[in-house]
């Protein structure tokens, strides 16, 4: 009976050790939507701007505003010291004194002409 009861004791003290054992791994899992760490440096994301990053334009017949690190800035409102003082579908133009000061929607897009090989004017078929 002693024998019975110990072996029923050693069952659920090794019953319970498997339930904890997962959790324990899982704690030491990597997130898996997090940026290689290459990418970061201190807490933040390598390369990122330390200046006003433009987010979003919005333009319709009766409104134009643009979200600026952040912030809903009107056409002709202030934002850090600067005016908005235009707003098209790609970037926003601000003013501070006499210096102006582009940001663009996608500032890490750009166009690249390549020429086509052995060819001067792929348009004009011959």
């Amino acid at each position: 009976m002693a024998e019975s009861m110990s072996a029923r004791v050693l069952l659920i003290v090794l019953a319970g050790s498997l339930t904890w054992l997962p959790s324990a791994w899982a704690q030491q899992l990597r997130d898996p939507t997090q940026p290689p760490s290459l990418l970061m440096q201190d807490g933040t994301t390598a390369g990122a701007s330390s200046g006003p990053v433009l987010q979003s334009v919005f333009i319709s017949p009766t409104r134009k505003a643009a979200i600026i690190s952040g912030q809903t800035v009107k056409l002709g409102e202030k934002f850090n010291g600067s005016t908005l003082i235009k707003i098209t579908e790609s970037e926003v133009v601000l003013r501070n004194g006499g210096e102006l000061q582009t940001l663009k929607l996608f500032a890490g897009i750009g166009k690249r002409l390549t020429s086509v090989h052995g060819r001067q004017n792929p348009d004009n078929r011959k």
